[in-house]
């Protein structure tokens, strides 16, 4: 039976994809593990492996096509024995998505059923399953959610269903009453062809949304409308940091190692959450859970977007350690090299953009982050020293911008003074 292959959720927020590359073509012998194609989501450029093996007869979706919905058929392989005929009769039902105004064909009568759509766990949560065994266990009225997978991951295949016998079906259950009216939309701004209708007769250029920029305007607009946001902010003297990163980058120079100010507050925040540890938490929809490491996220600047890169454990790294490991990170973020576990996670994400010029600013919260440190550039000010007299230091200007259903203002405020205490006394930070 011609299997389905189906556009994979390559990440937990995964709801469609490009379509960027076939590595296979039609009539290649295909094994299990093979990368056959790269699929572009919404943060990176991924490989898609075959789970079943066979022949590829048919590719349904072209090189390049952008928005393909998680689970939309993309090519068909064929088992042994079979001939391209059956990759006809299965594409028959799913038509190729290589133009957008290529009309809709109906599907001839003797087009083999679709694929049965992905399925769900009493709990809501997807099963994972080959195209093949959830053919096979429809046809032998199986429910997928009480089968074991034996394959990647838990992925249910082809041998899980044949050695599953059907459970009997359970009553059906009553119509529940009908739910209440949802509340009305909130307003979602002007359209797009009322806002280029104020612009008749003004030349412009009109730039189509990738899936990073759609993705980043969707979450951001969520997290601004959905967690209130309360802002701390902090004058720093770096001082005491300059010198002790020339003392240190001095006696690195043999080993290739340049830290860079950056790399101090990421330490310098790894440690603040050890040391006010109730702060190092993420809202998780109805509790908070309070995280054991430091997993910092730091936001990186991409041609089109930005990445946040997590450092795990990074309290537990030397400085050395997490500017080789942050340099790795970007590298790979701005080629979209990342892997999703390298971005997602983490329970606080700094953004600095002091060298830019940039004095001081506020950040969005990135759920599910507590909050987030935005960092300005270190400038030459007048202070007044603890004698009292005026001198001329290095301050640099940071914001903390907190979601207050997880901190409130005096632990947000104890955090801070860590941070800052952290950087002003870098010696202790390494103690």
């Amino acid at each position: 039976m011609a299997i389905e292959l189906l556009m994979p959720a390559l990440s937990p927020t995964m709801e469609e994809g490009t379509l960027a590359k076939w590595l296979v073509k039609e009539g290649d012998t295909i094994s299990s593990g093979d990368v056959i194609a790269e699929i572009e989501t919404d943060k990176a450029t991924m490989e898609f492996e075959a789970v079943d093996e066979g022949v590829m007869g048919k590719i349904l979706v072209a090189e390049g096509t952008e928005g393909v919905k998680v689970n939309a058929p993309i090519a068909v392989l064929l088992e042994e024995g079979e001939d391209a005929s059956a990759a006809e009769t299965v594409g028959a039902s799913t038509p190729a998505l290589a133009a957008e105004e290529a009309p809709k064909a109906e599907a001839p009568a003797t087009a083999a059923a679709p694929a049965p759509a992905a399925p769900k766990a009493a709990s809501g949560e997807r099963i994972f399953a080959s195209p093949l065994a959830r053919r096979i266990a429809a046809q032998k009225g199986l429910d997928l959610s009480e089968i074991s997978g034996s394959g990647p991951k838990g992925r249910i295949v082809k041998a899980d269903v044949e050695n599953a016998t059907a459970a009997p079906k359970a009553e059906a259950p009553k119509a529940a009453a009908p739910a209440p009216a949802a509340a009305a939309a909130a307003p979602a701004g002007p359209s797009a062809d009322m806002v280029a209708k104020m612009y008749e007769g003004r030349e412009y250029e009109e730039i189509k949304l990738d899936g990073m920029r759609k993705t980043i305007a969707a979450r951001l607009t969520e997290a601004k409308q959905t967690i209130p946001h309360f802002y701390l902010r902090r004058d720093i003297q770096l001082d005491a940091l300059m010198k002790f990163r020339g003392e240190l980058n001095k006696q690195l120079e043999g080993k290739g190692v340049k830290l860079s100010v950056n790399d101090f507050i990421i330490k310098a925040v790894a440690n603040a959450l050890q040391e006010v540890p109730t702060a190092n938490a993420v809202w998780a929809g109805d509790r908070v859970l309070q995280m054991k490491a430091s997993d910092v996220a730091v936001a990186v600047a991409v041609e089109g977007g930005l990445f946040t890169p997590v450092l795990k454990d990074a309290d537990m790294k030397s400085l050395s350690a997490l500017s080789k490991e942050m340099k790795d990170l970007a590298t790979r973020a701005r080629d979209r090299k990342l892997a999703p576990q390298e971005y997602q996670g983490g329970s606080f994400a700094i953004s600095n953009l002091g060298m830019f010029g940039i004095d001081n600013f506020d950040a969005i919260v990135n759920p599910p982050h507590a909050g987030i440190l935005a960092v300005g550039s270190g400038v030459k000010k007048p202070v007044v020293g603890a004698d009292g007299e005026i001198k001329v230091a290095t301050v640099m200007s940071v914001t903390m911008s907190v979601d207050h259903r997880v901190i409130d203002g005096a632990l947000g405020a104890e955090l801070l003074k860590a941070i800052v205490e952290n950087l002003e006394n870098p010696v202790a930070m390494l103690a």
